[in-house]
C-alpha cells in the first residue's frame, strides 16, 4: 500500500488547540470526548503555554500526539501567518480552537483553510467587567464563518448579541457528567462539617472570597474546608489562610486525577467564583447528592434544584458565609437538597447526550 493510499485509510485528523492544557473544565471534557470515542480521530493537541497537565487523563490507547507550538507575544499578525503555515503542513480534517487565547490560528485559518470549531468556555478575569472592543470585533469578524460551540445561556446571548455571529452558526451544548463516577456515596461520619472546593486555583475563582467567608464561619459553626485544585495562587491563597488563622481547618490537597473521591467526603461544596458559565464542579456536587453554595454567576443558578437556590447568593463574602452557615447547621437540610440535586442531575446532565452532540461536533455534523 503506498503512502497516500495509508493515509486516506486513517481516521481523520483533528488539530485542537488550547491556551493551556492544564487540568480544567474545557480540557477535561475534551479528554472525556476523546476517550469515548477512542480511535474515530486523531488527534493533535497545542498549548500555547506549554502544560500538558490534562494528558493523563487521556486513554493510552489514543492516537494523539502534542506538536510543540511557540508564538511569541504580542505580534498577533505575524503569528497568524505562521499558524496558517502550520496549518498547511499538517492537513488537519479541522481546526478546534478553545477561547481567546487562540484566536491567532483562528485568525491563521482566514481565507477558510479547513472546516473550524471555535469553542467559548468563558470570559477570563480582564473581561469579567466588560469585554474589550479589540476582541469584539476580531471575534464579529474571525468567526462569522465558523462553528461556534458554547455550553452557556449566556454566552450564547452574547454571541448574538454583542459579537453578532450568526445564530445558526452557534451551538449550546450542556456539560455533562458521569452518573456512575459521580454518585452519592454513604457519610456516616461524625464531626466538623467538611466544605470542599473543587476548582483551579486563578483569580477568577475567587477562592480568597471562600476563605474569608469560611473564617465568618468559623466564629459560630465548627467546620472543615477543603480545596482541591492547584494553580497560579496556591502560594497566596496558603498565605492567606495563614493571616485569617485558619490553621489545620483549611487543607490544599492539590490536584487529583479522581476528584470523585474527594466528593465522598464533603458535606457541602462551595463554588465563589466571580465568572463561570457552566461549571464542572457543581455538575459533579450534584451527581455526587451534595448541596451548593455558590455565587451567582453564569448558568448556575438554572443549573441547581429549585430547592438548592436559595443559597446560590450575590459575589459577597458575608453572603457566601450565610449560605455556608444554614447548610452547616442542617444535615437533613442537606440531604434533601443533595437528593433534588441528583435527582436533576440524572434528568438533565448525564453525559450520554453531551458526548453524541461532541461527536457530531467534531464529526462536522
Amino acid at each position: 500500500m503506498t503512502e497516500v493510499a495509508a493515509a486516506a485509510h486513517q481516521p481523520p485528523l483533528l488539530l485542537h488547540v488550547f491556551p493551556t492544557f492544564a487540568t480544567g473544565g474545557a480540557q477535561m471534557r475534551f479528554a472525556a470526548v476523546a476517550n469515548h470515542f477512542g480511535p474515530r480521530w486523531r488527534h493533535a493537541i497545542v498549548a500555547m503555554d506549554g502544560d500538558l497537565a490534562c494528558r493523563e487523563r487521556l486513554d493510552p490507547d489514543l492516537d494523539v500526539h502534542f506538536p510543540s507550538v511557540s508564538l511569541p507575544k504580542g505580534d498577533t499578525f505575524t503569528n497568524a501567518r505562521r499558524c496558517r503555515a502550520l496549518l498547511r503542513a499538517m492537513a488537519p480534517a479541522a481546526l478546534i480552537t478553545t477561547n481567546w487565547g487562540a484566536i491567532e490560528w483562528v485568525l491563521g485559518n482566514l481565507p477558510p483553510l479547513v472546516r473550524h470549531v471555535h469553542v467559548e468556555e468563558g470570559l477570563g478575569p480582564d473581561e469579567i467587567v466588560g469585554q474589550f472592543a479589540r476582541r469584539i470585533w476580531l471575534r464579529r469578524l474571525a468567526l462569522r464563518w465558523s462553528t461556534l460551540v458554547v455550553p452557556s445561556q449566556g454566552l450564547e446571548r452574547l454571541a448574538a448579541e454583542v459579537w453578532r455571529l450568526p445564530r445558526t452558526r452557534t451551538r449550546r451544548i450542556l456539560n455533562g457528567v458521569d452518573l456512575t463516577r459521580f454518585a452519592p456515596r454513604p457519610r456516616q461520619r461524625h464531626g466538623p462539617v467538611v466544605i470542599g472546593a473543587v476548582a483551579m486555583l486563578r483569580p477568577e475563582k475567587a477562592i480568597g472570597r471562600l476563605l474569608r467567608a469560611f473564617a465568618m464561619l468559623r466564629r459560630t459553626t465548627p467546620a472543615r474546608l477543603v480545596v482541591v485544585g492547584d494553580g497560579p495562587e496556591r502560594v497566596s491563597l496558603e498565605r492567606l489562610a495563614a493571616e485569617l488563622a485558619l490553621g489545620e481547618d483549611v487543607r490544599f490537597i492539590g490536584r487529583l486525577v479522581r476528584p470523585e473521591e474527594a466528593y465522598a467526603d464533603f458535606d457541602i461544596v462551595a463554588l465563589s467564583s466571580d465568572s463561570e458559565q457552566m461549571p464542572l464542579c457543581v455538575l459533579e456536587a450534584m451527581a455526587c447528592g451534595l448541596p451548593v453554595a455558590a455565587t451567582a454567576v453564569g448558568d448556575v443558578p438554572e443549573m441547581l434544584s429549585a430547592a438548592n437556590r436559595r443559597f446560590v447568593v450575590p459575589r459577597d463574602d458575608a453572603a457566601l458565609a450565610a449560605a455556608l452557615r444554614e447548610l452547616a447547621a442542617a444535615p437533613a437540610l442537606r440531604a434533601a437538597v443533595g437528593v433534588a440535586n441528583r435527582d436533576r442531575a440524572e434528568a438533565i446532565y448525564g453525559q450520554g447526550e453531551m458526548l453524541s452532540a461532541w461527536g457530531r461536533v467534531f464529526d462536522g455534523a
